[in-house]
This record gives C-alpha cells, structure tokens and sequence, in this order.
C-alpha cells in the first residue's frame, strides 16, 4: 500500500508557528479571559461546539478568532489531514515498530471498509462475535466453572492498557452492570490486589481474564500463576481449563497455561495496549455490562471517529482540543493539565488518561530520529469532582502554576439522586467561573468591611483572599454518561493526542521509554533475594540490595 509521509519540518520552522509566537507576544500574553467575553458578546457560540452527545465550550479558553485561524494554519502545515487519512487508510504510521495504527478498525462497520486490505482487520468482526457468544454463555449459565456454579466475579489480570481501560470503564458504567455481575482487577506485582481479592471470592463463581498480548508480561505472568495456584488448590488442576480466559495471541503459551482453546481471543500487533479496551482486552467490561451494552460503547467510538476523520477542521472536535492543547504547551509554557470529571464513577478516568497522553506523547526524539526542538507531552492529572475541590483546587485557583483545566460534566445522574447530581453541577460551573473571574482584593476588602472589619485592617486578609482568576477550562457536557458517551469522551481524547503527536513530529504509537525499566527489572529479580547475582555496576542499586535483604532477615 502507499505510505503517506508525514511532515518532516520542525514545527518551529514553520510559518504559521512563527505567527503563533507572534500573536501570543502581541495579542495575547497579557489578554485576559474577562476583555475576550468583554468585546464579543456572542463569544459562547463563537467557540462552542457540538457533536453526537457531546457540547464542549472552548469560550473560556485564551484563544481569539486570530488564534484560532493561526491554529487551524498550523494543522495545514503540519498536514495533520494527511496523517489522519493515513492512520485511517492503514498505513504503517508507527515506523518505529513498521506498524499500522488501526484501534479505529476495531470499533468499525464492516461497511465503513476501513483498511481491509491489512492483515487481520477482516477478522475484526468474527472475533467480536466469537466474544459475544462466549459473553451470552457466560451470562446465560451455560458456561459455568468446574463444580456447575454460575460464573459471576469476573477479575481482569491486566497491566498497564490492559488494567486501565477495563478498571476505568467498569467503573465508568457500573450502572449497566448485569444484575449479580461483578468486576475486579489485579495488575500490581506486589501480589497485594490478589490476596486481597482471594480472601473474600468463591473460586467456584471466579473467572480470571487475563490479558496479555505476548502472554509473557512479567506483572500479569506473576500474577496468572498465583491466581493459577489458588483455583487448583481450591478445585483441583482441571479447574484452570474452566475458570480462565485470555485476551492473547500466543498460543503455545496459553496451552502451556491449561488456558481451554474456546476461552481465547486474539488480537492483532496493530493495536497498541493503551488503545486496547475495543479488542479482546474489553471481554472482562463485555462480561459484566452485556454485549448490547458493550457495542453501544464501540458505536460511540465509531461516531466520534467519523467526525475527526471527516468533519470540516473549524467543528473537528479532537483537532480544536489538540491545537488547544499544543497553544497552552508551547506558547504558554503550560506543563500540566488537569482533568476534573463531576461524576466519580469517572474517578479513573483521569488516570487513563495519564497513560493515553504521557505514553504517546512523551517523546523527546522526532520520527525521523532528530531530537524536537519544542516542548512534548503534556503531563496529565485530576480527580473526581468535588474530592478535588478540597484537595488540589487550592493550586489551581491561588497558586503560581499555570494550568489548564477539562471539567467533564454529565448532566443527568447515572443511578443516583438527581438532586445531588444537581449539586455536582452547581460546583462545577461555579468552578469553571471562579477559576476565569477570580476575585479581585479590592472586591475583597469591601466585603471585609461589610462585615465589620476596620478598612485597614482588612487589606491583609484581603490580599490573601484574592483569587487572580484568568485560569482557562474547557466544560465537556453530556446528558448522561452511557456506553456510547463513553466511547465518544475516550475516542475524543484519543484523537486529540493524535492531532499533538502529528504537529510535533513525533510517532504517538511506540513505547520504548518504558522497555528499559522492564528490562533491568528482569535482570534484578534473582539479585533480590540472593546475596549474589547483581552484575550491573550501579553502587546505590548494590547497597539498596544489601539493605533489603537485611531488613528481609530481621526477626
């Protein structure tokens, strides 16, 4: 097939980046929020934008219509169209790996003919119905484990992708959990999760999900064979063949395991980890929410993919948040962002959100192998709702740092009273207008006065009541958070940092910062319990050792 080539200048050489320091220098360094709404009085529906489910309001963001259009000219630049058509057409736009990048192929309609001249994609579909036939078992009674107990405490064994996809939308959509369906996850090496979990499960209603492409991983391995070891002390030997399944595609491995050949599904090296919860690796989140529920949220997907791929650029939600995104890194010298959901079963999803962003764009060295001469990566953080707001809040509205911020609020509660769900609302809007107005000190010493404080005295404690505001949010509201929100918010997110990766100049698809540690991990594992064995030459690794099997043989 024709490889696309993506745009190999420096984003910095460019000239609609040369025009950004410009404007940003000029116009807009000392611009506030409260002179933007000030000379547009139709600012909100400037800088709103809909699509499927999602409303997402930019208006509170240090952008003009000049920003938007030098924007909009960078992506030109960057030929970020080009690449999004290349991604879709299956080209190999992971070069490191010489890899396609098709997580869009998994939630797609077989009539969307989306690349299927690439090995594996036509049997995206079978494999899907492979799952939901083995999710109707499940749930339907007619697989069941070993003594003919009901399967019902599903525990996804999983790392990284693996781990956090099906944690956050498990948590995500507890609400479509089927009734006496139940989620659990293991991923830490330190074996804790897993005693934890065995303490308090019946092995004979357990079935372990375990994830792992090469089946190899050293946490989800660990922790394989220690829930391997208790379903057999428990059942018996011939239980694994009953009560496990696997997300994987090595074979030779899985039937080493005792893994039953109908408890398997494979997935395809064009998926990478942190997109994986639309493959195989989504069946523990199939098993408990339902098949139905489980397309839903593929369809959502498959909508937000259509809008990035086909929109006009100026609606193109994922390509508006991502060229927000890289304005506040590389102009503002933003360094974080935080991600605030107002509904805490999206407590994880700022976690998630962590690995899409910091593993992809994490990057000092471009595709063609030349060190960026511009900031990369954003680091990503947050927390549920009001949680946050007597934790970090304090920071965001008082501190020194600039940070940029994602309220994401439903509208309707997703199970609970809606009066409270009301209450979240409230907070988070008065949030999102705290943080851009802020509170002046002269406002604060009139307020001080009128409850009785000499003028004087007040300026201290008003000094200290001052809120600086133009601190800039984006609000992403929804009616309530479905299966297919979901898809579209996680797709959404997966696009924008795609849009990033294109304008850097960097290969969003790889990992390798990672491999390192992993490797070094392998080759310490028997210096740490033995007194020999460390051949590395690192003088605090030799010593830490020493201490910890000191401290190991104290009584």
């Amino acid at each position: 097939m024709p490889e696309r080539k993506l745009s190999a200048r420096y984003p910095t050489d460019l000239a609609a980046w040369r025009k950004l320091r410009e404007h940003f220098r000029e116009d807009m360094r000392k611009r506030t929020l409260r002179d933007l709404f000030m000379r547009d009085s139709s600012r909100f529906s400037r800088f709103s934008r809909q699509f499927g489910s999602l409303h997402i309001d930019l208006s509170k963001n240090l952008v003009s219509a000049k920003t938007l259009k030098l924007l909009l000219r960078l992506a030109r630049e960057t030929r970020v169209a080009d690449a999004t058509a290349a991604m879709f057409s299956g080209d190999r736009i992971n070069r490191s790996e010489n890899r396609s990048v098709l997580h869009v192929a998994l939630r797609a309609e077989m009539s969307d003919q989306l690349a299927l001249d690439v090995p594996g994609v036509p049997d995206v579909w079978g494999t899907l119905t492979a799952i939901e036939q083995f999710v109707s078992d499940v749930q339907g009674g007619r697989i069941v484990g070993i003594n003919g107990q009901r399967l019902t405490e599903i525990v996804n064994i999983g790392i990284g992708g693996s781990d956090l996809g099906p944690v956050m939308a498990s948590n995500a959509l507890r609400h479509y959990w089927k009734p006496g369906m139940n989620f659990h996850s293991v991923s830490n090496i330190d074996g804790t999760q897993l005693v934890d979990l065995t303490e308090r499960l019946n092995p004979e209603e357990t079935l372990f999900v375990i994830c792992s492409k090469t089946f190899t991983t050293l946490e989800t391995m660990t922790n394989a064979e220690q829930a391997k070891q208790w379903i057999t002390r428990q059942l018996g030997d011939e239980a694994v063949a009953h009560h496990f399944a696997a997300a994987s595609t090595n074979h030779e491995a899985m039937d080493a395991f005792g893994i039953n050949p109908a408890y398997r599904f494979g997935f395809w090296d064009w998926v990478g980890g942190r997109y994986s919860i639309w493959s195989a690796v989504g069946l523990s989140l199939a098993l408990v929410i339902g098949m139905q529920a489980f397309r839903d949220f593929l369809a959502g997907a498959r909508r937000m993919d259509l809008h990035f791929r086909d929109a006009r650029p100026e609606e193109n939600l994922p390509l508006l948040m991502g060229l927000v995104s890289v304005w506040y890194n590389n102009f503002f010298g933003a360094a974080t962002q935080a991600v605030l959901p107002y509904d805490n079963r999206l407590d994880r999803f700022p976690a998630y959100l962590q690995q899409l962003h910091m593993e992809s764009n994490g990057k000092g060295v471009r595709e063609d192998g030349r060190p960026v001469k511009a900031k990369t990566g954003t680091i990503i953080w947050g927390e549920a709702g009001s949680n946050a707001q007597h934790s970090f809040y304090q920071l965001l509205h008082q501190g020194t740092r600039f940070v940029p911020v994602d309220f994401i609020l439903p509208v309707k509660s997703s199970g609970c009273s809606q009066e409270q769900q009301d209450l979240a609302i409230a907070n988070c809007l008065a949030q999102s207008e705290a943080l851009m107005d802020g509170y002046a000190a002269k406002q604060a010493v009139l307020d001080l006065v009128a409850r009785g404080m000499d003028e004087r005295d007040a300026k201290t404690p008003a000094a200290q009541r001052m809120h600086p505001g133009n601190r800039p949010s984006t609000t992403i509201l929804f009616e309530r958070l479905t299966p297919a929100v979901l898809g579209q918010l996680i797709a959404l997110y997966e696009h924008k940092v795609f849009v990033e990766g294109v304008i850097w100049g960097i290969n969003s698809f790889d990992q390798f910062g990672v491999e390192l540690g992993k490797k070094l991990a392998t080759s310490l594992a028997g210096s740490v319990s033995t007194a020999t064995g460390y051949e590395g030459g690192n003088d605090s690794t030799r010593y830490l050792l020493e201490l910890v099997r000191m401290l190991r043989t104290n009584n």
